[in-house]
């Protein structure tokens, strides 16, 4: 693992490389952009997960460049005794820059900003076809413990 990453929160500037990487991934089938038309799209959405308390997108930088990102997301909820939750959401290493430790140390972030926050878990989601991200997260520590839904609405 490279002890060069560092973490830290995104800044707008940092948006069309995390819409780069985001269009890169195939599997994911979200219909990410890097085209330059798109950019005024993701910056609104910067926009509101800057705005919100309970978001926060971050960026891993090895030697300058953006090589990674993930957000994370506070969740309370009546149930637990009105505990919390961080859930882990859009995950990806940029993909020239993958097997390199970047995908653990964002992880490990995330971990520890939720352990800080007094969470009572931490959970993600994953593409049912993404066996190695699969394989990645068990090796982290998480289980497999829900099925999943989704409705598309456009």
């Amino acid at each position: 693992m490279s002890v060069d990453i560092r973490i830290r929160p995104a800044e707008r500037g940092d948006v069309a490389a995390i819409a780069a990487m985001f269009a890169q991934d195939t599997l994911g089938g979200h219909g990410d952009s890097a085209d330059p038309a798109d950019l005024p799209d993701y910056l609104a959405a910067f926009d509101r997960i800057s705005a919100s308390p309970n978001d926060s997108l971050f960026v891993a930088v090895l030697g300058g460049e953006v090589v990674g990102t993930f957000q994370t997301t506070l969740i309370t909820s009546l149930t637990g005794k009105g505990s919390s939750s961080l859930t882990i959401e859009a995950v990806h290493t940029r993909t020239d820059m993958r097997g390199r430790g970047i995908g653990q140390v964002m992880i490990s972030h995330a971990i520890e900003q939720g352990r800080a926050q007094g969470v009572r878990l931490v959970q993600l989601m994953s593409n049912a076809a993404r066996h190695d991200a699969h394989r990645f997260y068990t090796r982290l520590g998480f289980s497999q413990s829900h099925l999943g839904f989704k409705m598309k609405l456009r």
